[in-house]
């Protein structure tokens, strides 16, 4: 497992019975989190002090509820990037920390190419990996299909100084945009990948992953350069195993390029355990040898 352990102004204090305990800055959140089905004891006091806890409703969905007024927004760093968190009606805060193993991975990717890299980020959400592309120097199109995430991204380059980057900012559906830019001969030399499990297109088309993953990282080829740095392909949907993002991107990327493939599931170091790390998820990543 991959753990984003070099966070300041995020930790996760505690996570039992299907909750997680988090401080986010100075402010702690409590939110759920399926996968925690372990009933241990709380081991943080903070537990009793959290400001905000985000209710689970058995007819789906849930709701806040707050013990004492928190900002409508704060900032939180992770090293030069700063992002803007706020409790969302879908117990989200804007940020996924445990992304920030891949952030540092595509920095290092983009920095030691030796020249200039363009990223396609799709699904990009409020822009991590946007901003970590950006800030290592290479050009980037971020594409979302929610105009609020895509303008909650561009504060989030603001408050970390990139405005002035070479990034495009695209709101529009995901494949819809890539068929575009397969006609147009645009070309990427990297690309991040971060679907969701399930949604509707404007149109009511339906997405669930497991069926249609594949044929976008095939239709994803007709973008990438003669030369391409990385794929990076993520999930959070606990039936698509690392094993088979990997087995994907072998068949798709990695029978044209050569190159190699790794798949890990990553994950956060829990601060009251002695070696605990709490799985968020798994990434795929094909890269140039």
């Amino acid at each position: 497992m991959r753990t984003a352990d070099k966070w300041t102004d995020y930790r996760l204090l505690d996570c039992t019975c299907s909750e997680k305990l988090e401080l986010w800055g100075d402010i702690p959140l409590i939110r759920p989190d399926p996968q925690i089905i372990w009933k241990t004891e709380r081991r943080s006091d903070h537990w009793e002090k959290a400001y905000g806890h985000y209710h689970r409703s058995d007819k789906g969905g849930g709701q806040w509820s707050f013990k004492r007024k928190i900002p409508d927004s704060w900032t939180i760093s992770y090293g030069d990037l700063t992002f803007n968190i706020r409790p969302t009606g879908f117990k989200h805060t804007g940020l996924f920390p445990e992304q920030a193993v891949n952030w540092d991975y595509m920095d290092n990717a983009i920095r030691t190419a030796g020249r200039e890299i363009s990223v396609l980020n799709l699904f990009a959400y409020t822009g991590g990996a946007t901003l970590a592309c950006a800030n290592a120097g290479a050009s980037v199109c971020h594409v979302d299909a929610s105009k609020g995430m895509v303008q909650w991204a561009r504060d989030n380059a603001a408050a970390s100084g990139l405005s002035d980057k070479p990034i495009r900012w695209i709101v529009d559906d995901c494949e819809k945009f890539v068929a575009r830019e397969i006609r147009r001969g645009r070309r990427y030399d990297a690309i991040v990948m971060d679907p969701p499990s399930y949604g509707r297109g404007p149109n009511q088309e339906v997405w669930k992953l497991e069926d249609c993953i594949y044929d976008l990282v095939k239709l994803c080829m007709g973008v990438l350069s003669d030369k391409p740095l990385f794929f990076l392909l993520n999930s959070y949907t606990t039936g698509l195993s690392p094993s088979v993002m990997a087995y994907i991107l072998n068949v798709t990327v990695g029978e044209k390029f050569g190159g190699n493939v790794t798949a890990d599931e990553i994950g956060l170091p829990v601060e009251t355990g002695s070696a605990e790390v709490l799985p968020c998820g798994s990434t795929a990543i094909w890269r140039a040898c």
